[in-house]
């Protein structure tokens, strides 16, 4: 059996400045983009009839690695009462990597984005036994899902 995790989407209340967010700030292009009413069968959220949009933003993998942001249209989904400041169980946590996380770390702060720890620098020993130096930063995106950014670098 060969499974590959090609994506996973995230329920936003702007798809439009999610969109404009993963695009200015992490550099993901567009690769799909439509409106879809539920079936009512599928997804653990709205019911048959509501109106979504789906954007879906690719990194430089052609196949994984997409973020899907779904939108809920009509009728909209209620905002949370707080942004999150903690994890706790059933969260989940975005790992990605950059060849440059200084300059992403700019592009948040031009955003305005909440950042949970600035860039520091660190050596670890990868899972192949060799130790890498690491810079590693994170942060929340406008819908409160967390994310590190992680640049390796050779000792």
């Amino acid at each position: 059996m060969q499974n590959t995790l090609k994506r996973t989407t995230l329920i936003v209340r702007d798809i439009g400045r999610s969109t404009e967010f993963y695009r200015s700030v992490l550099g993901l292009t567009v690769w799909y983009d439509d409106e879809i009413v539920l079936g009512g069968v599928g997804l653990a959220a709205g019911k048959r009839g509501d109106h979504t949009r789906l954007v879906i933003m690719k990194a430089q993998d052609p196949v994984i690695g997409m973020i899907g942001l779904l939108q809920f249209t009509e009728p909209p989904l209620p905002a949370p009462a707080a942004d999150r400041t903690r994890l706790g169980i059933g969260d989940v946590v975005f790992v990605m990597q950059t060849d440059d996380v200084r300059a992403v770390h700019r592009r948040l702060v031009e955003w305005g984005a909440r950042i949970h720890a600035e860039p520091h620098d660190f050596t670890v020993r990868g899972a192949d036994g060799v130790e890498v130096s690491m810079s590693t930063l994170s942060f929340w995106d406008p819908d409160g899902y967390f994310f590190e950014i992680n640049e390796r670098r050779p000792v």
